[in-house]
């Protein structure tokens, strides 16, 4: 088992990983970042079969912030590093930074994640972690607060998505960059040709799956600001599924 307190892996950005601008998606950064923290995971002990296996359980990100400074383009090279810091009773925390071919960084995030039972879906709590549960002197790359988003006025409908095959991952939910391609749907494609997203945070409130219809919304003052909000609701049991805010920049 190798327990290294921080971990990085390579990635090479493909034509499946860009938009129509052929920069890299938001919604493929936030891809990277999970592969990265997966193969950490599994090097420390804590990966997907290992958390099945021995705790009947499965991590679930439930919040996450992310900067952007400069977006890749297609056949870029670019390696993210992630580690983690101390756990709390339920929380556990992971940092990343995403750098190009030249060593310079261009994309910083934070995380919160929680262990859920497999069967009963609710929080559980992972004791005892394994002794070689390594811990960074490395600084958290964004000093900021996760969790307090509010819209600032009424909301209003964009459209309707229903969950398909395509849209869950191995753990039968609605994967977590999906839901990044759902908040970017809403936004015309004029709209993305004008403007950039500087930065995002998301909080991950509920599960979604296969068959779920997910009411997309966004708060209609925020039009003319450089800060929108945007939710997701459940449409059958109009649970709140995510909310998020974008900071948005010109190209």
């Amino acid at each position: 088992m190798n327990t290294v307190p921080e971990y990085s892996k390579e990635f090479e950005v493909d034509i499946s990983h860009v938009d129509f601008t052929g920069r890299l998606k938001l919604s493929s950064l936030f891809q990277f970042f999970q592969d990265a923290a997966t193969l950490h995971a599994e090097s420390l002990g804590l990966g997907m079969e290992e958390m099945h296996k021995t705790y009947n359980a499965l991590w679930v990100l439930v919040r996450m912030r992310v900067h952007i400074e400069k977006y890749p383009i297609w056949g870029d090279r670019v390696t993210v590093e992630t580690w983690p810091e101390k756990p709390r009773k339920f929380e556990f925390y992971r940092n990343f930074v995403a750098k190009n071919n030249k060593g310079d960084i261009f994309a910083k995030a934070v995380s919160t994640w929680v262990v859920i039972d497999m069967d009963t879906r609710k929080l559980k709590i992972l004791e005892p972690l394994p002794s070689a549960y390594p811990l960074s002197n490395r600084q958290r790359p964004i000093d900021c607060k996760l969790g307090r988003l509010q819209p600032n006025g009424p909301l209003e409908m964009v459209y309707k998505r229903l969950i398909g095959y395509s849209d869950i991952d191995v753990n039968e939910h609605l994967n977590n960059s999906k839901y990044i391609d759902y908040i970017m749907d809403c936004f015309s494609l004029e709209y993305h040709k004008k403007c950039i997203i500087e930065s995002i945070e998301i909080n991950y409130k509920s599960e979604a799956f296969a068959g779920d219809n997910i009411i997309l919304l966004k708060d209609k003052t925020s039009t003319d600001s450089d800060l929108i909000y945007v939710e997701g609701i459940n449409e059958d049991n109009e649970q709140l599924i995510f909310k998020s805010q974008l900071k948005i920049r010109p190209r």
